[in-house]
C-alpha cells in the first residue's frame, strides 16, 4: 500500500471509515432549489464511488435568518428532509457515507434578515445584523438541533456545525463581533456557551448512533480573533458536549490573508492542527491546500491530524481516492486552486463547477458515454482546449490524432506554470499528458500541422491558440521591448526598471513573476513572513505584520482604462493578486495613452485629453495588450471546403480563459 496512513479505516462513533479522507463542504448552488436534489444526488454519488471515506455537503441554513441568500439552501421541515433521501440513498447505494453541514450566516447573510451576537456590520457585506435578544440565542440554539433532527430523517449518517470562517457561531466567540454583556457574552467562558449549548442540544436530539462533526476556527487571521488558550477550551467543551470529531477551519471569510488559492503552499496550516490534536482525545481533521495523495500521507504520517479534509479536489476529480488505492496517483486530475468555476462562480450566485473538470456537478448534463461510430479526429494544438477535446474524445473510442508546433504540450499554461503561485498548473499539463498516453492518442510534437497533414480526417477540431497582440505604439519595435512570452517562457534578460503594458489577468501574473523572481517552490516560512501569517499559539488570532520581501525590480503596471487594476480578475483571489502588487510596490497607472517609445523609455499622457505628459525612464517594456486569435490553419482548410471546429483562444482570443477552453472544447468531444 503506497499510502498506508491515509488508506487506513478509523472507527469513529459507529460508523467505520474505510480510509482517512473527507470531502470537505463545498456549496455547489444545487443545494439551493430541490429541483436540483437529482443532480445533487449524481454529484454525490459518484465521489462515493470514488472511494472517499466521508462527505460533507454545501451549507445547509437552520432557518430563514440564516440563509446566505434569500431563499437559499435550508433545511427547515420533514417534507424537504424527505426529499433529501435521493441524495442520501444514492450516497448509501455507492458504499458511501455522507454528512449534512448546518451553516448558519449570521453578518455573512445577503438578505435584511441577518442577526449576529452584535449589530456589527462585516466589510464584505452592504446588510447590518440585528442583535439577537436572549430569547433569540436560544430560539436560534433549538433551530440547529432540530435542523440535524431533519438531517436524520433525510438519511444523512451525521451532521457537520458550521462554527468557523466568520460565520455565525464564530461571531459570538470573538470579542471583534461580540460586544455582549449577557451570558453569551463578556467572558470567554460566555462567548463559547453558544457553540456549546448547539452540540449539547444537537447530541440529546439525535441520539448517540449519529455523526456530530464540529468545524472549529482554529487560526481566525482578524484582530479581535480568540486567543489559543480559548481554541482549546473550546475545542475540549465541544467534545465533552457530544462531538464526534473536530475539524479545522482557517481564517474568517473577512481576512485578508489568503488561505485557499493556488499562491498558498501545500498544507500550509497542518502545524495548527497538530497543536491542537492532543488537546482532546476524538478524531481531528485537517484541512486547506491539500490536493495529492502524498502531501495527504505525509501530513498523517507526521501525525498533524487523523483525518484530512478536501472539497475542491473532488471537484477536480471524483474518483481521487480510488487512484490513489489502485497505485494511480499519476492519473489523478489535480485541483490548482485556481477558484475560477467554483467559488468565483458561488459568490457570483451561479452554479459552481470546476475549470479543469467542466463534469463537476453537470453529471447528468455531460455524460460521458462510449461513441456509437468511431471517427478519426485530427486537433491542432495542444493547450488546455486541445487536450481537452483530444482526451475526450478518444475516452468516448474515437481515433485521435493531437499535432503540436511546440515540443512540448501545454500551451498558455506552459507559460502560466512559471509564474510564481501558479506552481500548480503544471499538475494539469500532467494530467493531461498522462491521459494521452492511457487513451492512445497519438502525439506529434514539434510539428506545425498544415492542409495537408489533415487530410483523412472525419473531424477537425482547431485549438491554435493565440499569439501576443503588439499595440501600435510609435517605436514599439524599439529593442527594449518584450512580450510576455519573450519573458516568461522564453526567460530573455529584464531590466532593473520596467513597464507592463497592460494591466489585465496577464499583466497581472506579468508583474508578481517580475516582483517575485521565478522560484518554482513556495517556500512556506517566506509566505507567512509576506501575509503576516504566525503561530496562533502565541499570537492570538495567528495574525502578525507582513514582512514582504523587497521587489528586485521597480515596476509599473499600466492600464488604459481608469478605474482599479484588477478590476476584471476573479472576486475570491482579485483581492490577493491586488494585495500582492501592493506588497512589493508596483506603481499603477490607469487611464493612459501610450504616445511612443525611445531610447529614454516610455513616453505617456493622461485622460481622454492627453494631459499630465511623463516619460517612465525604463530598461525594459512588457508587452501584455491582449491577444490575437492564430487562425491561418482554419482559413486553409476552409478554402478548401473542409469543416472545422474551432475552440479556445482560436475561437475568442479577448483576455485568455482557460475555464471557457477547457469546458468548450469537452462539450464539443462529447457530440461528436
Amino acid at each position: 500500500m503506497s499510502y498506508p496512513h491515509l488508506l487506513a479505516p478509523l472507527e469513529v462513533g459507529h460508523l467505520t471509515l474505510p480510509n482517512r479522507v473527507i470531502m470537505g463542504s463545498m456549496h455547489t448552488g444545487l443545494e439551493d432549489r430541490a429541483k436540483d436534489l437529482p443532480k445533487l444526488a449524481a454529484y454525490f454519488a459518484e465521489r462515493a464511488r470514488g472511494g472517499v471515506g466521508l462527505i460533507v455537503t454545501g451549507g445547509y441554513a437552520p432557518n430563514r435568518t440564516g440563509w446566505l441568500t434569500p431563499f437559499g439552501s435550508r433545511l427547515t421541515s420533514r417534507r424537504q428532509a424527505l426529499k433529501h433521501r435521493i441524495v442520501t440513498d444514492a450516497v448509501h447505494a455507492e458504499g458511501g457515507r455522507i454528512a449534512l453541514q448546518i451553516l448558519h450566516a449570521g453578518r455573512y447573510a445577503y438578505h435584511p434578515f441577518s442577526v449576529s451576537a452584535s449589530a456589527l456590520k462585516a466589510p464584505i457585506n452592504p446588510f447590518r445584523p440585528r442583535a439577537l435578544s436572549g430569547r433569540g440565542v436560544r430560539r436560534q440554539i433549538a433551530a440547529y438541533a432540530e435542523c440535524a433532527a431533519l438531517a436524520r430523517e433525510g438519511g444523512y449518517d451525521g451532521v457537520e456545525i458550521m462554527g468557523s470562517e466568520g460565520y455565525f457561531i464564530n461571531q459570538f466567540l470573538a470579542e471583534r463581533t461580540n460586544r455582549r454583556t449577557d451570558r453569551w457574552g463578556g467572558s470567554a467562558e460566555n462567548r463559547r456557551r453558544l457553540a456549546v449549548e448547539i452540540v449539547r442540544r444537537t447530541r440529546e436530539q439525535v441520539g448517540p448512533d449519529f455523526l456530530i462533526i464540529y468545524r472549529l476556527s482554529m487560526a481566525d487571521l482578524v484582530e479581535g480573533g480568540q486567543d489559543w488558550d480559548e481554541v482549546v477550551a473550546l475545542g475540549k467543551e465541544i467534545e465533552a458536549a457530544g462531538a464526534s470529531i473536530i475539524n479545522t477551519g482557517i481564517g474568517w471569510h473577512e481576512a485578508r490573508v489568503p488561505t485557499i488559492v493556488t499562491s498558498v503552499p501545500r498544507a500550509a496550516f497542518t502545524s495548527i492542527t497538530a497543536a491542537f490534536r492532543g488537546e482532546v482525545s476524538i478524531p481531528v481533521v485537517t484541512s486547506n491546500r491539500i490536493n495529492l495523495p502524498q502531501v495527504a500521507e505525509d501530513v498523517l504520517a507526521r501525525g498533524d491530524a487523523d483525518l484530512v479534509s478536501m472539497a475542491r479536489p473532488f471537484l477536480a476529480d471524483p474518483d481521487w481516492v480510488l487512484k490513489a488505492t489502485t497505485d494511480r496517483a499519476d492519473e489523478i486530475n489535480v485541483c490548482i486552486a485556481c477558484n475560477q468555476a467554483c467559488l468565483d462562480h458561488v459568490f457570483a450566485k451561479r452554479k459552481a463547477s470546476c475549470m479543469v473538470n467542466p463534469r463537476a456537478a453537470r453529471e447528468t448534463e455531460l455524460v460521458l458515454l462510449p461513441t456509437r461510430r468511431t471517427k478519426r479526429i485530427g486537433v491542432v494544438g495542444a493547450g488546455p482546449a486541445g487536450l481537452a477535446a483530444a482526451v475526450t474524445a478518444a475516452e468516448r473510442g474515437h481515433s485521435v490524432e493531437l499535432f503540436e508546433a511546440e515540443g512540448e504540450i501545454g500551451g498558455q499554461f506552459g507559460i502560466a506554470r512559471r509564474i510564481p503561485g501558479k506552481e500548480e498548473f503544471a499538475e494539469t499539463i500532467r494530467y493531461y499528458r498522462r491521459r494521452l498516453d492511457l487513451t492512445g492518442v497519438k502525439l506529434h510534437l514539434g510539428h506545425r500541422a498544415t492542409a495537408a497533414d489533415l487530410t483523412g480526417f472525419d473531424e477537425l477540431i482547431l485549438a491554435t491558440g493565440v499569439v501576443p497582440r503588439i499595440p501600435a505604439i510609435p517605436g514599439i519595435d524599439h529593442p527594449k521591448v518584450l512580450s510576455y512570452v519573450d519573458v516568461v517562457r522564453d526567460r530573455k534578460p529584464v531590466g532593473s526598471t520596467v513597464a507592463v503594458i497592460g494591466a489585465g489577468g496577464i499583466g497581472v501574473d506579468v508583474s508578481e513573476f517580475l516582483t517575485t523572481g521565478s522560484s518554482m517552490a513556495l517556500d512556506l516560512d517566506a509566505w507567512k513572513a509576506e501575509w503576516g501569517v504566525t503561530d496562533p499559539t502565541v499570537v492570538p488570532g495567528g495574525l502578525t505584520k507582513p514582512r514582504p520581501e523587497p521587489s528586485p525590480r521597480q515596476v509599473y503596471l499600466l492600464q488604459r482604462k481608469p478605474g482599479k487594476i484588477g478590476a476584471g480578475l476573479g472576486k475570491t483571489t482579485g483581492w490577493v493578486h491586488r494585495a500582492a502588487l501592493k506588497n512589493k510596490q508596483v506603481e499603477q497607472l490607469t487611464g493612459v495613452n501610450y504616445e511612443r517609445i525611445d531610447d529614454t523609455g516610455l513616453h505617456l499622457t493622461f485622460g481622454p485629453k492627453r494631459e499630465s505628459p511623463r516619460v517612465l525612464a525604463v530598461d525594459t517594456i512588457v508587452v501584455c495588450a491582449g491577444q490575437e486569435a492564430v487562425r491561418d490553419l482554419a482559413d486553409a482548410l476552409r478554402a478548401t471546403n473542409r469543416p472545422v471546429h474551432l475552440i479556445g483562444g482560436a475561437d475568442v482570443a479577448a483576455e485568455l480563459d482557460a475555464k471557457r477552453a477547457i469546458d468548450q472544447a469537452t462539450r464539443l468531444a462529447l457530440t461528436l
